[in-house]
């Protein structure tokens, strides 16, 4: 079976995330979105985990269906086409420890098939630090005995170290990281099997690395509420279940499909820079600099572009033999924002978000299925952004030191100057879309 699936994704139970999201609200956006399988998140949070046991009921093998899934509209009159939508246990944790001498800062995603193992890893956790304040908890755990714990207590269950670029908190960050795998998990390191790219770089980045190799590359949206679900995604063609999925990451050739990316200039910490001074460099500006702010005099922060060079081996990637690819693409809401003019959740936009979703099903199917021509009866000009966008004709600016870039498809006024009718081109309410 060919499913679209978010791993990685948070609760309300964790901090600066929405009230939304809730099973309900992941749900409802998993439809408008057409993603079938979605990460949990939070497993580790006695709260959400009691929801998940009370509302989640066994699905296929270590995938579990919502119990009433007659949920309210994502927005009001949307209606996406019906799809078999599932759940998978997952949980994200802060390990902050020192090891060789440094303080390091790692964010690890765990797996677990089935309540009864997540609940051991619950029980060790809880016995470790403090897993109630926060739904991703902050613990004094070496990430290599993290990952043992889940070896012990969940023998079918996995780790994935999470965004392994982001500056601050993951696995090869430039300000806590890690230079090597081994570096970070030790003897253990043999069962790690699948790294989360994160916003800000793609598989292109992480194939200059030799060492990366083995690994197989995922993404995933890291939401913090619902509607940012599938800004990231994974592409798979296997079995339905969990083993079989946990099997094709393990093994690509077994029906991982490869990875649907945001383009890494629209992560907020993709070039090196300073927020404050609205300073962007590039990694050959900071090492002229000597990694200090020009106008503040502080020092920047190191971006993923940056980081990327400093351990690659290679000056071009290198794809392993099979490896399945990836796609770049936009999110919808921001399309409809850059052509009609306005913001992207602005009601305009929103109303119009709505129509298309209920036109052509979900917002995957129209960005990644739907035929051109088809999309052209609805408007001329979103078939051109969508025909732009699958070539990767975008234009990009990037984003750093915690600021997202953006990525356009039309040059400055090039919009207005686009001949004939069409229904999106114009804020008017009578002139758009139906």
């Amino acid at each position: 079976m060919e499913f679209i699936a978010d791993l990685h994704v948070h609760s309300a139970y964790s901090r600066a995330t929405s009230k939304a999201s809730n099973l309900a609200g992941l749900y409802a956006w998993a439809m408008v979105k057409g993603i079938h399988l979605i990460g949990t998140g939070d497993f580790t949070h006695p709260g959400w985990f009691q929801q998940l046991r009370e509302n989640l009921l066994p699905a296929e093998q270590g995938f579990f269906r919502l119990k009433d899934e007659k949920v309210p509209p994502a927005l009001p009159g949307i209606a996406p086409a019906p799809i078999q939508t599932r759940f998978i246990l997952t949980a994200e944790i802060s390990s902050i420890y020192k090891r060789h001498g440094r303080v390091r800062k790692v964010h690890n995603i765990l797996f677990a098939p089935d309540f009864a193992s997540a609940e051991k890893i619950n029980r060790r956790l809880a016995a470790i630090g403090n897993i109630e304040s926060d739904g991703r908890p902050i613990l004094g755990l070496d990430s290599r005995n993290l990952l043992e714990i889940v070896l012990e207590e969940a023998p079918q269950g996995f780790l994935v170290p999470a965004h392994i670029w982001t500056p601050w908190f993951s696995l090869f960050g430039s300000k806590s990281g890690f230079d090597s795998m081994e570096e970070c998990f030790g003897d253990l390191t043999e069962h790690i099997f699948a790294l989360e790219t994160g916003l800000s770089s793609d598989p292109e980045m992480n194939r200059r690395i030799s060492n990366l190799d083995r690994y197989t590359l995922i993404s995933n949206s890291d939401c913090h509420s619902p509607s940012k679900l599938g800004r990231e995604v994974n592409l798979f063609n296997t079995d339905f279940d969990y083993f079989s999925m946990k099997e094709a990451l393990k093994d690509p050739s077994k029906g991982f499909r490869g990875t649907v990316e945001f383009y890494p200039e629209e992560g907020k910490y993709h070039m090196d820079g300073h927020r404050k001074c609205n300073i962007s460099l590039t990694p050959k500006q900071t090492r002229e600099l000597n990694g200090i702010c020009p106008t503040c005099g502080k020092p920047v922060t190191i971006g993923v572009s940056h980081r990327v060079m400093e351990l690659a081996d290679r000056d071009a990637p290198v794809y392993p033999e099979g490896d399945p690819g990836f796609k770049s693409l936009i999110p919808l809401q921001e399309i409809l924002s850059e052509v009609i003019g306005i913001g992207p959740n602005t009601k305009g936009v929103l109303n119009q978000y709505q129509k298309i979703i209920n036109t052509f099903g979900s917002e995957f199917n129209i960005l990644l299925k739907t035929p051109e021509e088809d999309i052209k009866q609805s408007s001329p000009i979103l078939a051109e952004a969508i025909a732009r966008l699958r070539n990767n004709q975008v234009i990009r600016k990037a984003g750093f030191d915690g600021e997202f870039g953006t990525i356009h498809v039309f040059k400055p006024g090039e919009l207005s100057s686009l001949s004939g009718q069409d229904p999106l081109f114009s804020k008017k309410p009578g002139n758009m879309l139906r």
